[in-house]
């Protein structure tokens, strides 16, 4: 693999140290497994509840492995990858930027890819008051499944009546029709849906975006979308789908602000292990992680408590998250 892409100079990135461990034996099915393994991850909740929230993950890993699997709490992400660069976790679970780096720089093996909400990964989406002038069709509505709620959309990225996909690329020459002075809100530059992937998008449209357009800064995927409804923004890129965040106070936004393009799918986060662990310790790991929200009701409460997951699925379609390295590159500086 290469190991020449390492994003140090992202914001987000801040490296510390973690508690260390055992080393893991060669990487080879008869090998002896190690005594203990570490797991590092960055988990949803805060303070004490950390130790309390690890604990049934990693008893039901011990206990069904038959070695010690601690779990280590990291700061960030990009802490993960240094503690099993480092060789101070064996396990990580991490977002998709830092999974690539540490099959780049470590040559980890990508094992896992997050579920939420069924869905393995998500597009951002471009939102507009203005459909006369984004969409070819009249705007539609259909079924977002999570909430209920009915959302509109145009250029075909939906069928009217049925369940929202939310699946892109779609609807993405509409971008083109972004004008000379458009406002178009974006979140932070290390946002992937409320900047990266619109901002890639549309310059593949052949829109200079420092030049094109009149960017309005915007914090967060929900004043993304009331930038659109409030009129402050003419175009806004978000997250699949925002506009279920600001139905209280926008009751209409459904309605008034349109889907009208999805990017292309951005991947979220999983599992990943150091290439030197025995491969049938690695085998018997994923599978019991894969399985682990299905083991018991405090497995799934724990899962989605602890990482914000529905469940962990083997079918990792590494080239998104290849895709995202990719794109990741060009906002690394």
């Amino acid at each position: 693999m290469r190991k020449h892409l390492i994003f140090t100079g992202m914001a987000a990135i801040t490296v510390v140290a973690l508690a260390g461990c055992s080393s893991p034996a060669p990487d080879t099915d008869d090998a002896a497994w190690p005594e203990s393994i570490t797991l590092s991850l960055v988990p949803s909740v805060e303070g004490a509840d950390l130790a309390e929230a690890l604990d049934p993950l990693t008893t039901y890993l011990s206990e069904n492995l038959g070695i010690d699997v601690e779990g280590v709490v990291a700061s960030d992400y990009a802490a993960t990858v240094e503690a099993l660069g480092t060789d101070q976790a064996q396990v990580i679970i991490s977002d998709a930027g830092s999974l690539y780096n540490a099959t780049e720089r470590y040559d980890a093996d990508l094992v896992l890819r997050d579920v939420r909400f069924g869905a393995t990964s998500y597009a951002s989406v471009a939102y507009t008051n203005n459909p006369d002038k984004y969409c070819d069709d009249e705007p539609v509505m259909s079924t977002y499944a999570a909430s209920g709620i009915q959302l509109s959309s145009c250029n075909g990225i939906e069928i009217e009546g049925e369940t929202l996909t939310g699946e892109g690329p779609a609807g993405i020459e509409s971008l083109a029709k972004i004008g000379d002075g458009t406002k178009v809100a974006l979140q932070a530059a290390t946002s992937p849906a409320g900047y990266q992937y619109p901002v890639v998008a549309m310059r593949e449209a052949g829109i200079d975006t420092d030049a094109d357009i009149t960017q309005v800064p915007v914090e967060g995927n929900n004043n993304a979308v009331l930038a659109v409804f409030n009129g402050d923004a003419e175009v806004s890129f978000a997250y699949w789908d925002a506009r279920t965040t600001v139905t209280e106070e926008a009751p209409d936004v459904a309605e008034e602000v349109v889907a009208f393009a999805y990017t292309e799918m951005i991947p979220n986060g999983g599992v990943a292990v150091t290439s030197s662990l025995p491969a049938d310790l690695v085998e018997q790991l994923t599978e019991l992680l894969d399985g682990y929200a299905d083991s018991s009701e405090e497995a799934a409460t724990v899962m989605f408590d602890l990482v914000g997951l529905s469940d962990w699925t083997n079918e990792t379609a590494d080239e998104e998250i290849t895709r995202y390295g990719e794109i990741l590159v060009e906002f690394s500086n």
